[in-house]
């Protein structure tokens, strides 16, 4: 298993996100294509110790449920200090927000700040963006 190098900051695994901070409230409307971003989403590289920063942006059609927004912040705050790769991390809030809520459509995108010259984007997406 690759190790931090230099200094080492201490950071927590996986296991300490809080997916339980997330929570929903119902929507009975129509079809709409609902998007949420902020440029305020960190974690930790486990193999470097050093933050990744980067952007979140998510957007979804939702079926039954929307995402309550404080919730949302308190979950994205809960990978500052969590140790996860950059794919890892977005996997990970894709299968989280999609779980919680079952949505006709979610598409989740992150963006990393430069790191090593290299410009990093991760994107998962599932259903059918159609209204």
């Amino acid at each position: 298993m690759a190790k931090a190098e230099g200094r080492i900051f201490e950071f927590e695994p996986e296991s300490a996100i809080r997916s339980d901070f997330l929570e929903t409230f119902p929507y009975p409307g129509a079809r709409q294509i609902i998007v949420y971003e902020t440029p305020e989403f960190s974690c930790v590289c486990p193999f470097s110790g050093l933050p990744d920063f980067g952007q979140f942006w998510m957007e979804y059609i939702p079926d039954k449920h929307c995402i309550e927004l404080k919730s949302l912040k308190y979950y994205l705050i809960s990978f500052r200090n969590i140790g996860i790769y950059q794919e890892a991390a977005t996997d990970r809030l894709f299968k989280d927000l999609y779980e919680i809520l079952r949505p006709h459509y979610l598409k989740v995108v992150t963006t990393y700040n430069t790191r090593g010259g290299i410009n990093a984007t991760c994107t998962l997406e599932k259903g059918q963006r159609t209204l």
